[in-house]
């Protein structure tokens, strides 16, 4: 930081007294808080001056690091040129640009990009887009969902519906009607500390056979899963589990839909997990890493089979009937491009790639720790997930947090997990410190 910087550091509190925090314990923040005043690279730094190594990428987002200057530079120049543009019967060039990126990066056969302000949206989007896909092909039947336990797809009536974090859900009513879930893949038992996907639990993606029977298949739309479940806790997908998936799918004539919200843009070591997995899903929805946290979007890609289905009847009548008023926004357009820029200019993908094994044995080196019951890891997100205090879930976890948030480093907690997704561009040394930050926090907590 430079003297400049410390200079103008606003050291005054602001007035904490209106602001609803999202998910957070408002009364104990604001009788503790910390204020997040700038960023850059790898650090964040406080109101008053204290410096923080970001090993959660802001919240899973940051992937290109924090104010990565072409990406600000990017978003200054669009403010200047165009500020806003209808997103109805309108359109502006950068939209169309980014669009066009995004489907040459995604799967071959995702071919079409829909925008949206988040991965909430996305999701919505998503089931939307599947649910009238049936009707358009004479299957209205087609209306049920099927998630998964322990999913997490943001915080939309949809989203809660088909996710399977039961905090998000108990004190919101009925949900949409008619959802189902599979079990989830997290098994200590068979796959504890394992460097990568586990070898167990291929099996568990037939129990979507099961669901199929016991409601039949004319009557289901879509299943709805994150390739990597992410605030759950970073649960990997056991090898085959996603392969399986399609195919029975594909069976069944039921669309797949990857949730790669924070799966995508480098985080599992490629553009999309459905890459790296070498799954195509029907649709993709995406958020976060899309700006690199810049401005908020979302997006949801979809194959050529979906799109097209939508594209009969007269050619200037509305074929979907959805959008957002900031759907595909110029700033947020203008921050994706240059965030894709930067991640292939900058070979970030590749880079998340070479770093895997570092990070993932960093990690593993936390075995053996007070509390540790378990290390998982891909690309570049992993967990260390903590036995519980007895009558205190999640308090252990919010401890580790807050001694290492006092150390220099802030790293995400989800129930007894310790969560981490790094900026791409963290360097070994990063790795390093963060590591022995957290193992010091856990021999003290």
């Amino acid at each position: 930081m430079t003297d400049n910087t410390v200079q103008n550091l606003n050291t005054d509190l602001p007035d904490l007294k209106a602001y609803w925090m999202p998910f957070t314990g408002n009364r104990y923040f604001k009788e503790n808080p910390r204020i997040i005043s700038r960023a850059e690279g790898m650090y964040c730094y406080t109101h008053d001056g204290k410096e923080l190594l970001d090993v959660v990428a802001g919240l899973w987002c940051c992937n290109a690091g924090h104010c990565h200057p072409k990406i600000i530079e990017a978003i200054q120049e669009q403010a200047e040129t165009l500020d806003y543009a209808m997103a109805f019967q309108l359109g502006h060039p950068k939209a169309f640009e980014l669009a066009n990126r995004l489907t040459e990066m995604a799967p071959s056969g995702i071919d079409y990009a829909f925008f949206v302000n988040s991965g909430s949206e996305a999701v919505d989007t998503a089931l939307k887009m599947a649910l009238a896909y049936h009707r358009l092909c004479g299957e209205a039947s087609r209306t049920r969902f099927i998630g998964r336990e322990k999913g997490y797809h943001g915080v939309g009536f949809g989203g809660i519906s088909v996710g399977g974090m039961s905090p998000n859900r108990k004190m919101f009513g009925a949900m949409l009607p008619g959802v189902d879930h599979l079990p989830h893949t997290h098994n200590l038992e068979h796959n504890a500390f394992t460097n990568g996907l586990p070898e167990w639990g291929e099996h568990l993606a037939d129990e979507l056979e099961n669901i199929i029977a016991l409601h039949d298949a004319s009557t289901i739309a879509a299943v709805i899963v994150e390739p990597v479940a992410g605030s759950a806790g970073v649960l990997l997908p056991p090898k085959g589990y996603l392969k399986k998936l399609r195919e029975i799918c594909d069976r069944h004539g039921i669309l797949l839909i990857f949730d790669e919200v924070i799966n995508a843009f480098g985080r599992t070591g490629d553009s999309f997990a459905s890459n790296r997995f070498e799954v195509t899903p029907d649709l993709i929805t995406t958020a976060k890493g899309l700006t690199s946290g810049t401005v908020p979007m979302g997006a949801v890609l979809a194959k050529s089979e979906i799109y097209d289905a939508f594209m009969a009847g007269p050619s200037e009548m509305i074929e979907f009937f959805h959008g957002y008023t900031y759907s595909g926004h110029p700033l947020a357009a203008a921050a994706g491009c240059a965030t894709l820029d930067v991640y292939l200019d900058e070979g970030l993908f590749d880079r998340a790639r070479s770093m895997e094994d570092k990070f993932g044995d960093a990690l593993h080196s936390l075995k053996g720790e007070p509390n540790v019951i378990d290390v998982r890891n891909i690309g570049l997100i992993g967990a260390v997930e903590l036995a519980p205090i007895e009558g205190q879930p999640t308090t252990r976890a919010i401890d580790v947090f807050r001694t290492c948030y006092d150390n220099g480093v802030i790293i995400r907690t989800t129930g007894d997990t310790l969560a981490f997704s790094p900026p791409l561009i963290i360097k070994d040394n990063q790795i390093d410190k963060f590591i022995e930050t957290v193992r010091e926090a856990l021999q003290n907590n």
